[in-house]
């Protein structure tokens, strides 16, 4: 594929050692009947190897530069010029196939990708991505650790987040500032409980919303405000990195209970 110059505000850090890429694919494990979609392929060195296995690839590219190389190299694959962040998956998956979704994708959007896939995880059972390595501890953090956040609380909710291996800046062109690791999501169909998924994610936001102080502080600033939170037995002097994931999924009934009442 012909050079082309990495863009910085698309985020651009090309993968190119052969090892890495190979144990990413392996932890893919494409195969042959799975529905693929990679956001921002680049210059398709991830694309090639997938290829090896998998006829059914979709790839969703920004870069209007690298649209005609991807084609005249993946000739099966369907290509996409686009924002991902703004395409209807709806419309392009095929509910019937199995999916994943994979990629190294952008450090300043992996939190608006993440929330995206949340909406669709109907659609979609696994995603495999690079990012980096700080928002992976993040994402697969305990809780009353420093990295615990809204991103633990919320893939451990409706996901099952493997770390799978950190990554050198060294295996990039051009090489980025810091670290980034391989994350791999297990999506889950339904969370078996009987309130609405939203409004989970909002309590969780609000609860960090003002991380030093404590959690009635937090949820007292923010949409939740006139709540009665006296009618819910949680310690509301603790901090939000202190609440296991049971105790939001416990705070939400509360709170929807308030709404319907």
């Amino acid at each position: 594929m012909e050079k082309i110059t990495p863009i910085k505000r698309f985020g651009q850090n090309y993968l190119k050692d052969k090892n890495i890429i190979n144990k990413i694919v392996e932890e893919i494990n494409p195969e042959k009947d799975d529905q693929i979609i990679e956001i921002g392929p680049g210059l398709g060195a991830l694309t090639e190897r997938l290829a090896e296995n998998n006829k059914n690839l979709t790839l969703i590219e920004i870069d209007r530069r690298a649209i005609g190389p991807l084609k005249s190299k993946f000739e099966s694959a369907n290509i996409i010029e686009g924002d991902f962040l703004k395409i209807n998956l709806e419309n392009i998956l095929d509910k019937n196939r199995k999916t994943k979704i994979v990629g190294n994708i952008p450090y300043n959007i992996t939190s608006p990708i993440l929330f995206k896939l949340l909406s669709v995880r109907d659609l979609v059972n696994e995603s495999v991505f690079m990012v980096q390595d700080e928002v992976a501890k993040r994402i697969t953090a305990s809780y009353k650790t420093k990295d615990y956040s809204i991103l633990s609380v919320i893939l451990s909710y409706f996901a099952e987040v493997k770390y799978c291996f950190i990554i050198s800046p060294n295996v990039f062109y051009p090489k980025p500032k810091v670290n980034s690791a391989l994350i791999h999501i297990f999506f889950k169909e339904k969370t078996g409980q009987n309130f609405d998924d939203k409004l989970f994610i909002k309590v969780v936001k609000a609860s960090f919303g003002h991380r030093r102080k404590t959690l009635k502080n937090s949820l007292s600033n923010s949409i939740f405000k006139h709540c009665d939170f006296s009618q819910i037995s949680i310690d509301f002097s603790k901090r939000a990195e202190e609440l296991l994931v049971d105790d939001y999924i416990y705070l939400t009934k509360m709170i929807q209970s308030q709404y319907n009442d």
